[in-house]
């Protein structure tokens, strides 16, 4: 069993080890999975000082280093946020099992049946940016789907990452499951040797920058799950609300400025821009948002509000910060078309009274989110009632959108017979086949 402070084993020898270690917790029952996730809950508060401790030391060297502040906002873990990072690994416990649910019952022929069962993936390779509490996220949502999992987290938060590992895998040794199912991995370096470990790792799953995932995509052979930008839309259609955009557009941009699902670009039909837009421009003013904008919002509002002017480069970027930019459009038509080309197929939302343009939104917009009249905060695993997620995937083959515990599971097909053998079936005096669900 490996701990990750003593690590004296070499990259492809610990993946064998959490292969072993995947192997063993995919057969336990899900009470003993469930007893394990609250032994990790009940270890990771008896180490809330120690994992605080290692943040605070995080947190003054990213000071020194001077990091961007959303960076600096994902790294900050004490309080209420370690608690409820805590507290989401006891919900993840009381979510239904997804191991072995039986999809497909299918009797073949008399005494042949044919069963589809869910069963995990194995051993899952996720690459994450600054965000310790997603190591207890991803841990929770690993052991509960009976997969072993090898992280590795961005170098500001690397004593955070570690403390937290040390005590998961210090609950995990107290139920008596092999702690190394969790793994963590502290170098960069090791990220080019993680990827080529195909025989023992099943999927991995890069949490970063468009770049980042596409050099991961093409430096490897295993399955990629990509979670990339997070360029998140809102347009406010021609029937937008009042009362309900100025709230929905400040939320997108400002609860949590450093989430991917938090807006980049507010469009707007330029029927609003001298009407419904100077409210919803006094409230993100108001809350310190700083305004870049196209030339038709400047030439319209720059004398009333302090606006710095938007380029290409700003319709591409994700900001995770408290800066918005703004673009008018002619209508549903350009507003979608400037989603597809510029966005990330994260979640983007349209405010609007009329359904019939809400529907052509929902249709045409490729994204793995489409909301109308709220908040693209809500694209979150939590909030969708997954319990956690280990990240949100932007591209178009499932899963998409915030995965949970249904996105890290396969499926395997079981055939029980008697004495059936294929020869039966064909010829002149074949068998038919009954093709019977129940």
């Amino acid at each position: 069993m490996t701990a990750i402070s003593s690590r004296n084993v070499s990259l492809p020898e610990l993946a064998k080890q959490t292969r072993r270690a995947a192997q063993q917790l995919a057969a336990l029952s899900a009470e003993q999975r469930n007893q394990a996730l609250e032994a990790i809950a009940q270890a990771l508060e008896a180490a809330t000082a120690d994992i605080q401790a290692a943040n605070r030391a995080d947190r003054e060297m990213a000071k020194v280093e001077q990091i961007s502040p959303a960076l600096y906002a994902r790294l900050k873990l004490e309080g209420a946020k370690l608690t409820g990072a805590i507290a989401g690994a006891r919900d993840v416990a009381r979510l239904e099992d997804p191991i072995g649910q039986v999809q497909i019952q299918r009797r073949i022929d008399e005494g042949l049946v044919m069963r589809r069962l869910a069963c995990p993936v194995g051993v899952l390779g996720i690459i994450f940016e600054a965000r310790p509490d997603a190591v207890i996220q991803i841990a929770s949502l690993a052991i509960k789907s009976g997969n072993g999992a090898i992280m590795k987290g961005g170098r500001e938060a690397v004593r955070s990452c570690k403390a937290i590992v040390e005590a998961i895998q210090t609950g995990l040794r107290n139920c008596g499951v092999d702690p190394a199912a969790i793994q963590l991995l502290t170098s960069r370096s090791e990220i080019a040797e993680l990827l080529k470990l195909d025989r023992d790792v099943d999927l991995i799953i890069p949490r970063g920058s468009n770049a980042f995932v596409q050099y991961v995509q093409n430096n490897t052979r295993i399955p990629v799950l990509g979670h990339a930008d997070g360029i998140c839309h809102l347009y406010l259609d021609a029937s937008a609300d009042g009362e309900k955009a100025a709230p929905i557009v400040l939320d997108a941009k400002s609860q949590y400025p450093a989430a991917c699902n938090a807006i980049e670009t507010l469009l707007v039909h330029e029927s609003l821009v001298e009407t419904l837009l100077p409210q919803v421009f006094k409230v993100l003013q108001q809350a310190n948002i700083q305004l870049r904008c196209d030339e038709r919002v400047r030439a319209a509002l720059g004398k009333s509000y302090q606006l710095e002017t938007a380029t290409e480069e700003d319709w591409t970027t994700e900001y995770s910060d408290l800066i918005l930019a703004v673009k008018v459009v002619d209508g549903l038509d350009e507003a979608i078309d400037h989603i597809n080309f510029y966005g990330s197929h994260h979640t983007d939302c349209i405010v609007t009274e009329e359904n019939e343009a809400a529907q052509q939104f929902f249709n045409r917009v490729d994204s793995a989110g489409v909301y109308q009249n709220c908040s693209t905060r809500f694209a979150d695993g939590f909030r969708y009632g997954f319990g956690a997620e280990v990240g949100i995937s932007t591209q178009k083959l499932p899963p998409r959108g915030p995965v949970g515990l249904e996105g890290l599971v396969t499926y395997k097909y079981q055939m029980v017979g008697d004495g059936h053998v294929a020869a039966s079936y064909v010829g002149e005096e074949a068998k038919p086949f009954l093709h019977e669900d129940f």
